[in-house]
């Protein structure tokens, strides 16, 4: 899954030793989504991520990210966890401030009224085998 935002915060390097005796790090970040209603995302970075993936702050990225949620003793925690980045280039128009991206289910756009089409002229008529009086102004 991608994500697109602009860094906003940096909540640090956390580390530690797990019960298993293994050294563990992370850095969580914060972002801020593009688009017509901006949403605020915390990513985390986990162990040799945390200093290899780029994420400076007031930079715009494109995240590749994995979703997962657990349950602990009853209740159910949430996890963004980052594995990839690239920066969104200047010319993109992701990185440009106030972007909107018109959304998938937008309705297309609707073409000019079109005027009525003129009546047509009377089709001409093939020659009546029976041999019939064409002055008449019978419909049959």
């Amino acid at each position: 899954m991608e994500l697109e935002g602009k860094v906003i915060q940096d909540l640090g390097l956390q580390s530690g030793t797990s019960k298993a005796g293994n050294p563990w790090k992370k850095k969580e970040i914060i972002i801020e989504t593009f688009g017509t209603y901006p949403r605020k995302v915390k990513l985390t970075l986990f162990g040799d991520r945390s200093e290899t993936i780029a994420c400076e702050i007031g930079q715009s990225y494109s995240f590749s990210v994995d979703v997962e949620s657990r349950e602990y003793m009853g209740r159910w925690y949430t996890d963004v966890s980052a594995y990839a980045s690239r920066p969104l280039d200047a010319q993109m128009p992701g990185a440009a401030p106030g972007y909107a991206p018109q959304p998938a289910y937008a309705p297309a756009a609707q073409a000019a009224p079109v005027a009525p089409a003129a009546p047509a002229a009377p089709a001409a008529t093939p020659a009546d085998p029976f041999g019939s009086n064409e002055s008449d102004d019978l419909p049959f």
